[in-house]
């Protein structure tokens, strides 16, 4: 029996060959289209987007006011030729800054500048300028350089505070992250008050924690709220393959406010102080065996503050027996630790500011007074 007499297989046969019309039609109906109605020349109607939402707008003007104001640093250094001892200028790094004062100050990063012998800032517009050292602190990794701009200088960023900062408000960094000027990421405060070791082996207290995208080259730029206001300065970032992991760090705006006045002044930062000297790795090891925690005299300077209140150093008798000094456990009722909590407490302070320490003598604890004052 043929397929014309069995009507299921001439049914089956007709079904099969309209689906393989269908599908034949399905992919050759672009093609078609194309030959009989013509390929157009014309470019899709564009979708009208309405308002940029409220957060955007923020974003947009924040950046637009406080992006002349960043500046684009790099460093280059002197070498010389050990065969025919010719010295050459070479490039040493790239970061960036911004404008702190009318007066053409511009404030950085101490370790965008450390080992440099010659810096140009290049501003927003294209201008560029040879820049002079102010001053530097490595402990607090800030520099402040200093260009002959003419009198149409950008104007500086706006203060805001760190010490309200909280968690989980949003922040915007503006820099030049490999190069790449004037970027702008954005993203939260993750944490407050870290301490980090900079380049320089000191440690660095009161960092600001940030997940907005910071890497190489943002460095020295400004760490704003979403007033447009500084409230820290972009310094470093934690991650092992030496690019953004979600964890940079900012020196605050109020250490910065602190000691870049001093650093124009001066040249340099003086730390209040007591006039005692401290060492971290025997203050461990005999606050330990004392069994107090909190940050062992070794010595007082003569006409220091500490030796106006009273202190008392560590004594060594001439058979080697070691008497210990007094033992320092709180500033203003602030518990200090460690040496590096007894320097993060007085960095709150200021010359010619009276504080009250508590001490621990001979097993009793007793209060003194004494006026800080200029130490190193």
């Amino acid at each position: 029996m043929n397929r014309d007499d069995d009507p299921f297989a001439a049914r089956l046969h007709r079904v099969t060959i309209a689906v393989v019309v269908v599908l034949a039609a399905w992919y050759l109906l672009p093609w078609l289209q194309h030959y009989l109605v013509g390929l157009t020349a014309e470019p899709r109607p564009v979708t009208a987007r309405g308002e940029l939402a409220a957060d955007e707008r923020t974003t947009i003007d924040i950046f637009r006011k406080a992006s002349p104001s960043v500046v684009f640093i790099t460093t280059r250094q002197r070498v010389r030729d050990p065969w025919t001892r010719n010295v050459f200028s070479v490039p040493s790094g790239t970061g960036s800054g911004f404008f702190w004062d009318d007066l053409g100050h511009v404030v950085t990063n101490d370790h965008v500048i450390r080992g440099a012998s010659e810096a140009v800032v290049r501003l927003n517009d294209g201008r560029s300028y040879r820049a002079a050292l102010v001053g530097a602190s490595p402990a607090h990794d800030l520099a402040v350089l200093r260009i002959g701009v003419s009198l149409d200088a950008p104007t500086p960023v706006p203060i805001g505070t760190s010490s309200d900062l909280q968690v989980g408000q949003k922040v915007f960094a503006i820099g030049n992250p490999f190069g790449l000027d004037y970027t702008l990421t954005t993203g939260v405060v993750s944490a407050l008050d870290r301490s980090l070791e900079g380049d320089s082996g000191l440690v660095i207290e009161h960092l600001i924690q940030t997940d907005a995208a910071i890497n190489p080259g943002n460095s020295g730029g400004p760490l704003l709220d979403s007033a447009g206001r500084l409230i820290g300065i972009n310094t470093a970032i934690y991650s092992p393959s030496g690019t953004s992991a979600g964890i940079g760090f900012a020196v605050p705006v109020d250490t910065v406010n602190r000691v870049v006045p001093q650093l124009i002044a001066q040249g340099r930062y003086v730390r209040p102080g007591l006039g005692i000297t401290v060492d971290a790795d025997i203050n461990r090891a005999v606050t330990e065996q004392l069994g107090v925690p909190g940050v062992l005299v070794l010595s007082v300077g003569p006409g220091s503050p500490a030796e106006a209140a009273g202190l008392r150093g560590t004594m060594m008798d001439r058979y080697g027996n070691v008497t210990p000094g007094d033992v320092i456990v709180a500033i203003d009722g602030k518990t200090v630790d460690g040496v590096s909590a007894f320097y993060a407490v007085l960095e709150e302070k200021r010359i010619g500011e009276q504080v009250t320490l508590t001490l621990m003598r001979d097993g009793r604890e007793l209060t003194a007074r004494a006026v800080l004052a200029g130490d190193g």
